[in-house]
């Protein structure tokens, strides 16, 4: 059906509208009541619930918190766990060697600091939100962005009830117009509107390009001999090799829970490279394998996230909307923490749109936010650590993690070695032909300790309604297979942590297969396909993951 055909969609008028009850929306919602109570604010969220699409380590900074509710220490809340022991190792195959406290620059410091599911951070920080009366819309996804001439006025949730091949089932039901003076979009790393935005408006223009990372976690409840609660634990080393970035965690939290997860960087080069299955060998290392022994396994998930730091912060306003959290990108990669940051851009934004509505604004650019991050907590935070992540992927990790160790010291000081490094190619152009690059052979899991993709998306409780156009829409399916699949070896079997992609013969000629109902919501593939040949967009809301705390 022409869309012109379609019935209207209903529309609905606020003062704000947010996209994504994450921290960053749910920080913005809770301070724009704050500060003018009389303002009408709606959350969108495209998981069925809040939290439910949330996955994060997480070790949290709570100057956010602080900042936003000085109150919650004296509550119940999910935020149990103080950090008392802060370990940091590199790791060859068979050892550890763990790195002195004293070499570490201080803002590496997990003091102080508190270990969370931040799932149950935003179901608490929601319940905050409702109590001062904003409206939060869990189950819609926002799937286009409202424009009048060249102004941001909302967004549409994403209709209902569409089959695979486009027609309307018994249950077809339009998607909703959320009008607002001011848009802010808080949708996390690569969202499909922010990414749609940028591009339009031109945001990321004398930045350096965003870089990714994608991480890896399982949540574990292991025997109680084997739970040091408060224990926080970082390495880098094997199972990568020196020139590919990333490393682990393993926090130990609340009832005989370890969240263990690994970051791969997205501008790896060898095609044939798995993060899943990295991720499974790193679990194998004698200083980690002992404590899953008697564990079980409860759920798993995987998500992109934002790397680039202070030299790729794009532009952040447009007319009549913003970027917060890490749809901006205010991830701070050494510390592996954008939870803080996200809730003070969130923060920033509110305080700048409720300026404006006071003074009887609407859709213009809140200039004044764009003005103020970089010296505000944000940009001292992102400052400081600006060349850790080109560092690294520049020189090694040995010399690059050794060089930006000694960039941070300095920073502290106020002043740099290195000035601001660039980060060079956007992470789909680093991958090299496989004519170049030697095949890895993984062991085959043995379903205790290393596990399969299929398995663990089980317990990623995702689900999408199979009758339903696919997701992952590839642009040109001739180029998927000149170059993704010949000159790449199909790169997408294996970065994709879900088992969405697959190369399957057929009469002689291979075909590229998207089994798009095990999609986890990480966006790598939007992100590390080589010719930027497959756009992630949202399905019908409520699909993806149900990640019950992680």
């Amino acid at each position: 059906m022409n869309t012109s055909e379609l019935p209207a969609r209903e529309a609905m008028e606020f003062d704000v509208v947010i996209v994504g009850a994450g921290p960053a929306g749910l920080a913005a919602a809770i301070r724009l009541k704050q500060l003018a109570p009389d303002k009408s604010v709606v959350v969108v969220e495209k998981g069925s619930e809040v939290g439910a699409h949330i996955l994060s380590g997480a070790v949290i900074d709570p100057i956010g918190l602080d900042s936003l509710l000085p109150e919650w220490r004296g509550e119940d809340t999910p935020i149990k766990t103080a950090v008392k022991a802060d370990r940091f190792y590199m790791l060859s195959a068979s050892r550890a060697l763990r790195l002195p406290s004293s070499l570490m620059p201080p803002l590496l410091n997990n003091h102080g600091n508190f270990i969370v599911s931040l799932g149950e951070v935003c179901r608490y920080l929601a319940r905050k939100a409702e109590a001062l009366g904003v409206e939060i819309y869990p189950g819609f996804a926002a799937a286009e962005v409202l424009f009048e001439n060249d102004t941001v006025v909302g967004v549409a949730t994403g209709d209902m009830g569409l089959a695979k091949d486009g027609h309307h089932k018994s249950g077809f039901a339009r998607g909703m117009e959320l009008r607002g003076k001011y848009t802010l979009f808080a949708e996390g790393a690569r969202g499909s509107l922010s990414k749609a935005l940028i591009e339009r408006f031109s945001l990321g223009q004398g930045r350096e390009p965003q870089k990714f990372g994608i991480g890896l976690k399982e949540l574990w409840q292991v025997a109680p001999d084997k739970h040091r609660s408060g224990l926080v634990q970082h390495s880098f080393g094997w199972p990568l090799d020196n020139h590919t970035g990333g490393g682990s965690f393993l926090y130990h939290y609340d009832d005989n829970l370890v969240a263990v997860g690994f970051v791969v960087h997205l501008n790896y080069r060898n095609p044939y490279l798995s993060p899943f299955e990295e991720f499974q060998r790193f679990k194998t290392h004698p200083l980690v394998r002992d404590t899953f022994d008697g564990g079980k396994r409860l759920c798993y998930g995987a998500r992109a996230i934002s790397e680039g730091g202070w030299q790729s912060v794009p532009k952040l306003v447009f007319p009549g909307g913003a970027l917060v959290g890490c749809a901006a990108g205010f991830l701070n990669v050494p510390r592996i923490k954008g939870s803080h940051n996200a809730m003070l851009s969130g923060m920033l934004a509110a305080e700048h749109a409720v300026a404006a509505l006071v003074q009887g604004r609407a859709n213009d650019e809140l200039a004044a936010y764009e003005d103020s991050w970089r010296a505000s907590p944000i940009g001292r935070d992102l400052w400081r650590v600006r060349n850790a992540k080109p560092l690294w992927s520049k020189l090694g990790t040995l010399a690059g993690i050794a060089l930006g160790g000694l960039d941070m010291w300095t920073n502290t000081l106020g002043f740099s070695l290195f000035g601001t490094v660039k980060h060079g190619k956007p992470d789909f152009a680093t991958l090299e032909p496989a004519a170049k690059c030697r095949p890895i052979v993984y062991a085959r899991p043995d379903g205790k300790l290393t596990f399969d993709r299929l398995s663990s998306v089980y317990l990623s409780n995702t689900n999408h309604e199979e009758d339903q156009p696919v997701h992952l829409v590839v642009r040109d399916r001739a180029l998927q297979k000149s170059s993704e699949h010949d000159v790449y070896a199909g790169p997408s079997a294996r970065y994709c942590p879900a088992g969405v992609y697959e190369w399957v013969e057929e009469a002689g000629q291979p075909r590229f297969v998207i089994n798009a109902q095990n999609c986890v919501h990480c966006k790598t593939c939007d992100i590390k396909d080589p010719n930027q040949n497959i756009t992630w967009v949202p399905p019908e809301g409520g699909g993806g993951p149900n990640y019950p705390n992680m």
